[in-house]
Formats: structure tokens, sequence, C-alpha cells
């Protein structure tokens, strides 16, 4: 779950958010939850709307799959 992105929506909703990039709630809801990771131009439009840096997306997914990668199943 990406706790961050949540946080940095604020009192904003998903449907809120969802539509101002133009993409749907749920697409957002897996976006928020880790279960979908967004595009290059996506995570720019979702950056631009809540105000951080958009290589964010990029940089957590470093990290998760160098931990599985410590911790083979």
């Amino acid at each position: 779950m990406r706790e961050w992105l949540i946080s940095q929506r604020g009192n904003q909703s998903q449907k809120s958010v969802a539509q101002k990039i133009n993409i749907s709630r749920g697409a957002y809801a897996n976006i928020e939850l880790g279960k979908r990771n967004p595009s290059v131009q996506l995570a720019k439009k979702i950056a631009q709307e809540l105000n951080f840096d958009w290589t964010i997306f990029f940089e957590e997914d470093v990290v998760e799959t160098k931990q599985k990668t410590k911790n083979p199943a």
C-alpha cells in the first residue's frame, strides 16, 4: 500500500483525484493500494495534481524489489 500517496491526497476523495487526472476511481484506488503501477505519463499527472515529485513511484518499486530479492520465498 502506498500510504504516502494516501497522505498526500489529504481530504480529497479518490473519485475527485481520479476525475482530475482522467482515470477511473478504481484505477486510482489500485495505484494507491500498490496493485497497479502508473505509467510515467500518469505518474506525472498524479504528481502534478497532488504536488509531489513523480519519480517517487519508481523509487518505491526499486526498494520493494530489493527487499523481495533479499528474502526469496
